[in-house]
This record gives C-alpha cells, structure tokens and sequence, in this order.
C-alpha cells in the first residue's frame, strides 16, 4: 500500500516563521499597488501621515512565537495559534483588493469581544449565603449559648406591676411553689417562669399561698405578683350567706344570687343528693347544707358547691360525735331544735321536750314540720293542716319524727340534739316571736294558757314567719 501523504507533506511549514509557505506568498499587483485609504479611514477621518510603501501591519513574521527556537520544528497548536494572528492581520489590511474577504474594507476590523470576569463575584455570593445559613442553623439550635457568650441574654422579667389587663389566677389545694409559677407564666402574669421560682426559693420563711381565685395584671413583675397572692384581700370570692333554719328553696336561691350559677343548676344538682353523700333513705338533700358563711371561688359548678356544704355538714356531726348512719335522725331533730328552739339558750330544753315525749311515745305536735309539709313558710298552722294526714311532716298525726330534716341546722342545735339538759317538759311554745321569749311546761294545762298567750301575739303582729 502506498504511503498516504501527511499533513505536513500537504502543508509544509516555514522552518521560521512556522506558517504555511502558501500564506506567505503575496500577490504581485498586491505589492505594487500604491497606498489607497481604506472605506473605513474615509467613514472614521483616520489616515496615516503619508503615504508610506511599508505595509500597514508587519508582516507575519514580525508575531514570533513565543518560547520558540528557529531551528526547531513548529508544533500543530503552535501554527494553529500563529494562524490565528496572521489572519487577524490579513483581514485588517486587504483593504478592497480581490484579497479582501467578506468586504473586509467598509468597515473597521473587528475587535475580539472581553467577556467580563464576574467569578470573584459569585464566589463572593456563595461565600455570604453559605455564611448566613450556618449563622441561622447556629442561631436556632443555640441561640441560649450564643447570647450567654455575646452578652445578649434576654430579661426574664417585667418591671412593675401590670399593664393595666387584669387576668384571674386560680390555686387549688395541694398546689406548690413550681405549680404557681408556672400558672403565672401560662396566664401572661410574670415574663418566665425562673423569674417567679427563684424569687420563691429566695424566701425565707417559704411563702404559703391560700388555695382561691386571685386578681392579678398581666406583665406583672416577679415580686409584684408574689405580693398580691400572698395578700388575702386580693383574693376573689363570692361571699354567700346561708343563716341557721333556711329551708332548701332559700338556701338555692341565695347560693345562686350569690355566685352567679343559675338557679337551675342548683335545683338539678339538688335532686341528685345521693350522688354528694346524704344517705338513700332521706328524702331530700335539705337538712345537709350546712348553714355558715362561704366564700365561693369563681367558676365552681353548681354540684361543687353543694358538695362543699355537705362536707361541712359531716365536719359538725363528726365534732358532735354522730355516725353517717345516725346522720338522718340527729339532723331531723336538730332541724326541729332549731325552728322552734327561739334562743340558743332554750335549744337543750326543747332537745329534752322531745325526747320526753318520744321516750313516752307522744306525738311530737311541732308546728314547724307541720308547716314545711304544707308548703308554708312560717311555724303558724291551721287547724286543718293540723289535721292533714297525707302531710308526712305533720307531727300531729304522725308518731316520731318526721320522714326528714325540715331546715338547716346549726352547730348548737345538733349539739343540743344530742346533749339534752335534764328536766320534767313535755310541753313548751314561744310566747313572743320578737324576743324569742319560750315556755315550758309540765301539765297540759299549763301549755294550754301559754298557747293563749302566743295567740294573743301573732293576732299583734300579723305576717310574723319563720
């Protein structure tokens, strides 16, 4: 096979200029042309002083290569580069001649175009992006640390004491010093809970809080806010006031006039008796809400309430030495005791009326269960209703005690109901309703002369109730 031809065998190389011995040959009529100025010099003023025989650009031969020795052979990228500057200069000089490619003369040679260098700029970019997402990762897993280090922890305190929005604060019985602090907190009270704790072991003596209902400011300080739970007159309550011998309809209206909870409620949670301790047996819950004076916090449910009243009635039995099971009975005739007792002086000799007659199985004759089976709101009866049957209050006709309590009794007239004073009475009634003044009695017609007399009164004071 032949020996095909190399690229140097077609385009031998100038061992000196390293360009292609074909490029380096110029056309004669080219050299001898005389100087014309070029379209462009003609468009832009720009001409050389004088007409000169010497090319415009040097010949190629004047771009040597760089780090090039003549003696030593050109390689393919060091003709490539060097053709590169010798077409440059070709173009800027063929001027209109037949030369000239793509009229090359009407125009002045092109520039090669600068891309501008903004590298240094994205990096730059990078470099803040990359800075500031690290700073944020930094920021939210250790923002504490950082503050600590830097010096800008936030306060954990407000100063004063509020801003004016009042907020209730509730303790509840057992509750300890973290308890409190964090309700604060919760409620907006004071800025963190440390601010309050630390000020609490900072005590000496430990402060104790009253379980109640508080009215304190939101944005309160630490110290502010110490000072008004510890002081009883900032604690809200509703006062109720449920006097010896109110009867239940009564005593529910006061409870809801006093607290705010509808009457309905009271009314249900009332029917529901069993539910809050008072035995099966009894008929109603009256009798078991303790009469005393109660301070209500706010927001108690109407069951709750009754349930705290019942719990005091348990408390006074307790004292008085009376069992759950004897409850029923002590409280019956102790709220006996109470609407006809007058005075609490005369309690242990009404006490001791009674157990007289029941030991002696005499009916009890009260007018006061008579009138709570009625429906009546008073001690006075009427012969007629002395004489209903179907009232299971109506002592006169039936023996022993009622079916239940007719009022709310004292702590005296259980105590008295069970601590009788010695003495002969089987009979006694009030004789003055203004004074309370009572008369007792042995003989029935000693009675008979003292209920003349106690007629005699009411007929002076019509309306008079108990």
């Amino acid at each position: 096979m032949a020996t095909e031809p190399t690229w140097d065998d077609l385009f031998p190389l100038d061992r000196k200029t390293g360009t292609p011995e074909a490029e380096q040959q110029v056309a004669p009529e080219a050299a001898a042309q005389p100087y014309e100025p070029t379209a462009a010099e003609l468009l832009f003023g720009s001409a050389p002083a004088a007409p000169s025989a010497e090319p415009v650009n040097p010949p190629p031969a004047a771009y040597p290569l760089a780090s090039h020795s003549a003696d030593e052979p050109l390689t393919r990228r060091q003709v490539r580069e060097n053709e590169g500057h010798t077409r440059v200069d070709h173009d800027a000089t063929a001027g209109s001649g037949r030369g000239s490619r793509r009229g090359a003369s009407l125009r002045p040679p092109r520039q090669p175009k600068r891309r501008r260098r903004l590298g240094w700029l994205w990096a730059l970019l990078s470099v803040i992006v990359v800075g500031a997402v690290t700073a944020g990762l930094v920021w939210t897993n250790y923002e504490p640390q950082v503050r600590k280090v830097m010096g800008w922890e936030l306060p954990t305190d407000y100063t004063g004491t509020g801003n004016g929005q009042k907020v209730a604060i509730t303790i509840l019985s057992g509750q300890i010093g973290s308890d409190v602090a964090t309700t604060l907190q919760k409620q907006g009270v004071t800025m963190t809970f440390t601010a309050f704790y630390k000020l609490l072991l900072a005590q000496s003596p430990a402060p104790t809080f009253e379980p109640g209902t508080y009215t304190l400011q939101k944005h309160m300080s630490a110290k502010s806010a110490l000072a008004q739970l510890t002081d009883p007159k900032n604690r809200v309550v509703s006062k109720v006031v449920i006097p010896e011998g109110t009867t239940l309809p009564k005593t529910l209206s006061r409870l809801a006039a006093g607290t705010g909870v509808p009457l309905a409620d009271f009314t249900k949670a009332s029917k529901n008796f069993v539910a809050l301790g008072v035995p099966s047996n009894a008929p109603s819950i009256e009798g078991y809400l303790f009469p005393a004076t109660y301070d209500f916090d706010p927001g108690l449910s109407a069951k709750a309430i009754l349930q705290r009243m019942v719990d005091r009635t348990y408390v006074s039995l307790k004292k008085a030495g009376v069992t759950k099971a004897q409850s029923l009975k002590v409280l019956t005739l102790a709220s006996i005791i109470q609407k006809e007792g007058g005075s609490v002086k005369d309690f242990y000799k009404v006490s001791r009326v009674f157990h007289n007659r029941l030991d002696a199985n005499m009916l009890l004759q009260s007018d006061a269960t008579v009138s709570y089976g009625s429906g009546g709101t008073t001690i006075s009866t009427t012969d007629a209703e002395r004489a209903d049957a179907s009232n299971k209050y109506n002592t006169y006709v039936h023996l022993g005690l009622p079916i239940g309590p007719i009022a709310a009794a004292g702590d005296a007239a259980i105590d008295a109901a069970q601590h009788p004073v010695a003495g002969p009475w089987f009979y006694f009634v009030l004789v003055n309703g203004s004074t309370g003044e009572t008369k007792f009695s042995t003989t029935l017609a000693q009675h008979n002369a003292a209920v003349l007399q106690w007629q005699a009164w009411l007929r002076a004071h019509p309306g008079f109730g108990g």
